[in-house]
């Protein structure tokens, strides 16, 4: 078991989210970056929608009352563990009463915090996410605070050699590029904003602004004006939707986004690029790149190699592991 000593604002539970409850006007919910969830997962042999500690813009403490595995991975933060450092994505085994201090972050926004068979919540509708909005799911329908305590799901022991294990996943930017650079398909309003907004849309950089959260992130830059100006009826939405409301500023919608909304909708940042955004603080700059049905299918296809990749090396090493015994 971990007790949480400190801990930012909205941080809570989350796995991959709830599905199936859109047209009951509930949404998704879960992890924003996906891949760094997974991640820590397969480096504890959990399944990959396991319930894990979803923790934006440290500094966070917890100590183990127990011998505990553990993982992070996400942001880089100068995570250590008993004052030793640990690399920016590592699973290994912690002492009783040590202490686990991720920092002040350097690079990335949020970070996961995973214990075997993951963190131990009642399951509701299907999912162990925390949703926020109806106040249920994860640890009492909340975000966490100093003094909650979270137990692992399993009693399985994890066997680390002394150094622990650690990955390396994609970098969240282009070598030698300073804003983020994210895949989008056109969406349905697209064609009807004018050509000069279409142009900055994909050409220029948006700034994130403080007015930004797990529901989506407003985007400052180039403002968009359609050739049609009439309203448009509240229609469904999924996270990724960049939507454009009457100022002309860009919202991505996120995974608390709503089910429904009224603003034009000019593109969809495609999944398996939805994780760069999770990863992104205010004041970054986003840049949006068209790609095609084909290519956004090759992007997951690539991302599911990935991560197959892991789970096919972190199995190689429990092998020669168990071979040395």
């Amino acid at each position: 078991m971990i007790e949480i000593l400190a801990i930012p604002p909205l941080a809570t539970v989350q796995d991959l989210g709830r599905e199936g409850h859109w047209s009951q006007g509930l949404g998704r919910a879960g992890a924003m970056d996906g891949l760094a969830h997974r991640a820590v997962n397969l480096l504890l042999d959990n399944d990959e929608t396991a319930a894990t500690v979803e923790i934006p813009l440290p500094p966070a403490r917890f100590r183990f009352g127990a011998r505990q595995a553990f993982a992070i991975a996400g942001a880089a933060c100068g995570a250590t563990l008993a004052g030793r450092m640990l690399p920016r994505i590592w699973a290994g085994t912690a002492e009783a009463g040590d202490v686990l201090e991720l920092g002040a972050i350097t690079q990335g926004a949020r970070i996961y915090l995973a214990l075997p068979g993951g963190i131990d919540v009642p399951e509701m509708l299907g999912s162990r996410s925390t949703q926020l909005r109806e106040a249920f799911g994860g640890h009492e329908g909340r975000v966490l605070s100093p003094g909650d305590i979270l137990n692992p799901a399993s009693a399985a022991e994890i066997e680390f050699p002394q150094g622990g294990l650690s990955l390396t996943l994609p970098p969240l930017r282009a070598p030698g590029q300073d804003d983020i650079t994210l895949r989008a398909l056109p969406s349905t309003e697209h064609d009807s904003f004018t050509k000069e907004a279409l142009l900055a849309f994909w050409s220029t950089p948006y700034e994130i602004t403080r007015q930004s959260n797990r529901q989506g992130y407003r985007l400052e830059g180039a403002a968009l004006s359609r050739e049609n100006t009439g309203e448009l009826r509240s229609h469904g939405i999924v996270p990724g939707i960049v939507q454009v409301p009457g100022g002309g500023q860009p919202i991505i919608q996120l995974a608390d986004s709503a089910t429904m909304g009224g603003y034009p909708k000019i593109a969809a940042v495609i999944e398996p690029d939805l994780w760069r955004i999770a990863q992104a603080r205010p004041g970054d700059g986003l840049r949006f790149v068209k790609a095609t049905p084909a290519e956004a299918e090759q992007a997951e296809h690539e991302q599911t190699e990935l991560l197959e990749d892991i789970r096919t090396r972190i199995a190689d090493f429990r092998g020669q592991q168990r071979s040395w015994a």
